[in-house]
């Protein structure tokens, strides 16, 4: 694998560019909230081998993920990012997860999409507040579950809602 699957991922991205790649364990990444610290020697050419437990991924600020939010969902600012972007490959799958404030509906959301030949697909949309969480997700034939806070309650597909948290995650399953 080279990271040259990522780069074209945040190159289709508009406005985003990748400050770095690097390889990590799964339950290290996904844990990690902080923005991840690229790994200096490895570029978009690198080849790397990954077991089924690592994640490559693209480190991307905050702040540059803005255009796209503001393209794709028609409302200048009404998303604004509150955690890093995750940009990565998980078991031969590559994916981008936001964590954004919505304005006009006054609650946090995570907002999931995963790349496949076909094009973007949005498979994760979570909205939550202290007092309830609601989601709408599709991530059924992936290895990863959207974790609630304070619950522990893993889910993967289906909408619905649930009790209110203060964080949402995307996790790996299995």
């Amino acid at each position: 694998m080279n990271f040259g699957n990522l780069a074209k991922i945040v190159a289709g991205v508009a406005g985003v560019a990748a400050t770095g790649y690097g390889v990590k364990k799964a339950v290290d990444y996904f844990q990690n909230r902080a923005q991840e610290e690229p790994d200096p020697g490895q570029t978009e050419e690198a080849e790397v081998e990954l077991s089924s437990e690592d994640v490559a991924y693209a480190t991307v600020e905050p702040e540059s993920v803005q255009g796209f939010l503001d393209a794709s969902f028609g409302a200048e600012g009404r998303y604004v990012p509150t955690r890093p972007p995750k940009v990565f490959e998980y078991q031969d799958q590559q994916y981008m997860v936001i964590w954004a404030y919505d304005n006009e509906k006054e609650k946090n959301q995570l907002l999931g999409f995963q790349y496949t030949d076909e094009g973007r697909q949005m498979v994760a949309s979570v909205g939550y507040t202290a007092d309830a969480t609601d989601y709408n997700l599709n991530l059924d034939g992936t290895n990863l579950a959207v974790e609630i806070s304070g619950n522990g309650e893993q889910l993967t597909s289906g909408q619905g809602e649930t009790d209110g948290t203060d964080e949402v995650d995307l996790v790996p399953i299995g």
